[in-house]
């Protein structure tokens, strides 16, 4: 893998909603490692280098439906191909504490990843999907995802998902993400079986994004 891409909105206003759950994966990533992440004017987005690997990290700082274009960028100036970028966003059909890995599929209503998709000419990036939960409604997604903050105990639960997929990131970058998707899926089967996790899914629906 030769590009991680965290999904999210810019500022302030934003930073702890569960619509940034993408910006805190690469951000405990980058911290988890001592990654400097820099404004990068030319792909208007933080950028920052995993030394070891060579993988390079992305936090596109334009607003969620604008992510594509630095992705676009900077894959193109290091000729990098979709099935070497890894993009983590907020999942709506998981709960929090649920996170898994996948190859291409549809955006199912995701600005960011819709816009990547588009920019990319494919779907055949992969997805670190973090469960945020459902707000049970259509009508209530839009608030939910950015205008208001998981509790105490979703955040807790979102930051332990994103702490099992942090333990997995070493195959990731190595190239076995068949043995990073093993280690992550049967952790979280354990987790349910044990009574600590849920499983359930609930029904997705579009969601909008924030437009300058």
């Amino acid at each position: 893998m030769k590009l991680v891409v965290g999904l999210g909105n810019p500022g302030r206003k934003y930073e702890d909603t569960r619509h940034n759950a993408g910006f805190w994966f690469v951000e405990r990533f980058a911290a988890r490692h001592n990654v400097v992440l820099r404004k990068d004017a030319k792909f208007q987005a933080l950028v920052g280098r995993h030394e070891p690997t060579g993988a390079w990290l992305l936090l596109p700082q334009g607003y969620m439906n604008a992510s594509g274009r630095p992705v676009q960028m900077l894959a193109g100036f290091f000729k990098i191909t979709a099935a070497e970028i890894l993009v983590a966003h907020d999942e709506l059909d998981f709960p929090p504490g649920t996170v898994r890995i996948k190859q291409g599929g549809g955006v199912a209503g995701h600005n960011g990843l819709r816009d990547i998709s588009g920019r990319l000419g494919t779907h055949d990036y992969w997805r670190l999907r973090i469960g945020i939960g459902h707000p049970g409604a259509r009508d209530l997604v839009t608030h939910y995802l950015l205008n208001s903050h998981p509790t105490k105990d979703e955040r807790g639960t979102i930051d332990d998902a994103i702490d099992r997929a942090l333990d997995v990131m070493p195959l990731v970058l190595a190239g076995d993400v068949q043995g990073a998707m093993l280690k992550l899926h049967t952790a979280e089967k354990l987790g349910t079986d044990d009574g600590t996790s849920s499983a359930k899914t609930a029904p997705r629906n579009a969601e909008a994004a924030p437009k300058q």
